[in-house]
């Protein structure tokens, strides 16, 4: 068990930063914050910053609720120095989904699988149904009562990342859950749960809905527009709901080449090696048993040819025979 105060003393006088994955969710928002808030009450003063795009409405939203401050590297990248210390939250260095800063790593706290192993300062990567649960684990093994705000802030990212605790769930998610119940502020709780999906949304839904192709129990679904993380996860979770899918494969276009969501309900395709398989040597990813994301650079998309969706097709189905 990883002893939160070395992290403090490690951070103590030092300008540090709280980094996320390139486009924050509401686990990483949540973790951010709350670790924010930790450290804060040992003496050790953040900023909360990523790369990329806050472009779902469920993280925005979030950021309003508990008046969150996220920066975004394009408006940090001027006052940081090589010397700044740097805490990964809810991804890895190296994980294909963070941007490399010009700080120095100190620091990851992750709930991710490690495909590529970095030496740390202080590391707790633990495999946990959200990142929030080993935030809010820090404040119960200290003896520190979260505020209202950030007791919402966890419940909800652990509530988001586990699909309403029905993914990926461990014992430590649950023990949380009911360390946090009992403080949270359940009225903002309940407003950010309510009316989460955009007009818009619903265009990208439909593109996946008309696309879907059946191979055996795996679909793969292809999106002919730009769509934001969160939500092709969220169409890959739809994906998977239905009773003749067991391996959901959701893409899209976007300026910055093809992203892709896996999701899997099978225990032997293991969601994050599978997208790492498929996408080996034309593009990146990674993630959990039960839920997986990746992206081919828009450097390497021509060399998939005119069939751009019948070629991730492929690459996938040849990924899930090496499965079996």
């Amino acid at each position: 068990m990883c002893d939160f105060m070395d992290l403090a003393e490690l951070c103590r006088n030092q300008k540090v930063y709280i980094q996320t994955h390139n486009f924050p969710d509401p686990d990483a928002i949540a973790s951010a914050y709350a670790l924010q808030k930790l450290l804060k009450h040992f003496d050790v003063s953040t900023e909360l910053c990523y790369a990329g795009r806050i472009d779902k409405l469920s993280a925005a939203k979030m950021l309003n609720a508990f008046h969150i401050e996220m920066h975004s590297y394009d408006q940090l990248r001027r006052k940081m120095s090589k010397s700044d210390y740097i805490i990964c939250v809810d991804s890895q260095k190296n994980a294909g989904n963070i941007t490399d800063f010009i700080g120095d790593e100190v620091a990851c706290i992750d709930h991710h699988p490690t495909f590529a192993r970095i030496q740390y300062r202080y590391s707790d990567i633990r495999i946990t149904g959200a990142c929030s649960s080993i935030i809010a684990e820090y404040y119960f093994r200290l003896g520190i009562e979260p505020d209202s705000d950030t007791a919402a802030a966890l419940l909800y990212g652990m509530k988001m990342d586990t699909l309403q605790f029905s993914r990926g769930v461990t014992p430590l998610d649950i023990e949380m859950f009911g360390f946090l119940y009992s403080r949270c502020d359940h009225e903002k709780l309940n407003h950010l749960e309510r009316n989460n999906m955009e007009l818009t949304d619903l265009k990208a839904y439909g593109a996946a809905i008309n696309s879907i192709r059946l191979y055996g129990k795996e679909g793969i679904s292809f999106i002919p527009f730009f769509c934001p993380d969160a939500l092709i996860a969220s169409i890959s979770d739809f994906i998977l709901a239905l009773d003749e899918v067991d391996v959901a494969v959701v893409c899209a276009i976007r300026p910055d080449g093809i992203k892709i969501s896996v999701r899997s309900e099978v225990e032997w395709v293991h969601a994050g090696k599978l997208i790492r398989n498929a996408l080996e040597g034309i593009g990146d990813g990674g993630g959990h048993a039960v839920m997986a994301g990746g992206l081919i650079p828009q450097e390497n998309v021509p060399r998939l040819g005119n069939s751009l969706e019948n070629q991730v097709g492929h690459l996938f189905l040849e990924a899930l025979e090496r499965c079996g």
